[in-house]
Order: C-alpha cells, then sequence, then structure tokens
C-alpha cells in the first residue's frame, strides 16, 4: 500500500479510516443474505408464488430445497437441483433416480404433458420406496387402471405454487380433494402419513415435495 505522504492532519486521517469502514460495512449487508436459506431477505417472494400460480420462476421462493434427502441429489449435472430447476416438472422427475416409478405412474396415465405445461403447480412426489411399501397385487392394478391411477396422481398436484411458508394447512388438489400439510420449517407432514423428506425443489414450472408415502384420496 502506498505511504500516505504528509497528512494535512489527524481529522483527516479519521475522516478517511471512518469511510473506509462505512463502505467495508455497506459492502458486507449486501452479501450476507444470499444463502442462509430463512427467507428472511425475499419476504415478498413466498406471497406472490403463493398468491399468483401463474407467476414466472423468477418469482418463486429463493430458499435452497430441505430435508434428510436432498443428500442423496446429484451435486451438479442431470438430476440435480441446478438441472431440475431449469425443466418443468415432469421431465425434471425424470431425471431424479428417486423418482422412477413415479415419472412410469405418470407416463402411463398420459398426464406428461398435463404436468410440464402446468402454470404453477405444487407436486408432493412419492419415491421409489413410497411405492414400494403398496403391495404389489395392489400397485399392479393401481397401475393398470388408468382412470384410478389417474385420480391418485391428480390427488398429488396441488394447483398453486406454494412457498415453504405456505404449505402447513389445508389445500384443494387437482383431482378436488384436499390433502392437508401438519408441522413447520423443515419438518412436514401430509395428511399425517407422508413425511416430506426433500421439499421445496424447484423445477421451472413447479416446487416439488418429494415424500415417503403415497396419498390415497378420499373415496
Amino acid at each position: 500500500m502506498p505511504t500516505l505522504s504528509r497528512p494535512k492532519s489527524l481529522a483527516a486521517l479519521l475522516a478517511a479510516g471512518a469511510l473506509a469502514l462505512g463502505l467495508s460495512a455497506c459492502s458486507g449487508d449486501g452479501s450476507s443474505g444470499g444463502g442462509s436459506g430463512s427467507g428472511t431477505g425475499s419476504a415478498s417472494s413466498p406471497a406472490a408464488a403463493a398468491g399468483s400460480p401463474s407467476a414466472a420462476p423468477s418469482a418463486t421462493p429463493a430458499s435452497a430445497p430441505f430435508g434428510t434427502a436432498c443428500a442423496s441429489v446429484p451435486k451438479d449435472g442431470a438430476g440435480s437441483f441446478a438441472d431440475m430447476a431449469e425443466q418443468p416438472v415432469a421431465t425434471a422427475a425424470s431425471n431424479n433416480p428417486q423418482l422412477s416409478t413415479l415419472v412410469a405412474a405418470v407416463t402411463r396415465a398420459g398426464l406428461v404433458d398435463t404436468l410440464n405445461s402446468a402454470k404453477g403447480v405444487t407436486v408432493i412426489a412419492p419415491t421409489d420406496a413410497a411405492f414400494a411399501k403398496i403391495p404389489k397385487a395392489d400397485l399392479d392394478a393401481l397401475l393398470a387402471d388408468k382412470a384410478e391411477l389417474t385420480r391418485v396422481l391428480t390427488y398429488h398436484v396441488v394447483p398453486e405454487r406454494l412457498a415453504p411458508a405456505a404449505l402447513p394447512g389445508g389445500h384443494t388438489t387437482l383431482e378436488g380433494g384436499k390433502v392437508t400439510v401438519t408441522g413447520s420449517g423443515e419438518d412436514l407432514t401430509v395428511n399425517g402419513t407422508a413425511r416430506v423428506l426433500c421439499g421445496n425443489v424447484q423445477t421451472a414450472n413447479a416446487n416439488v415435495q418429494i415424500v415417503d408415502t403415497v396419498l390415497m384420496p378420499p373415496s
């Protein structure tokens, strides 16, 4: 650093130091809010996303995915959070190794285009292990009955892009029935049985909540 030559006064040096500290503090404030995931730095985004199902991806909540199962998602490349954020929801799910049975069911029901073209939805996505909880004979019967399969799958879709803070409560699904989310923060359960393993996964047109149990709509 160059040597200061003959400062005019001590007061001038103190003023310069105060200015430097002030600039440093301003710089720190501008960079501290990016990665906490608390949402406090973008309080308006969740409200805008919840109130406007057709909001563009830039208006969706910026907080990171949460939950124990998120660790198994690839860090980069196909199936990573960054990759999924660029894809419509059915395409994004096809790149996630935990959701292969769900993708097969969606394809069999003919819902790929419906989900990919939806404008702002929340998808409750059961893992392969969740489908494996269903007795094989029952699962085979469900997959063979397109009408019932469609009813079950659309029960997992809320026609609104819900921010994490808006998840708790009751929500009407595309199927017409209601799902109820209980808990708070990162501890959320759907209909008292399906635990959210990895929540707030962003795709181009949806928020995805990956769960450990398949939901069955009321008969």
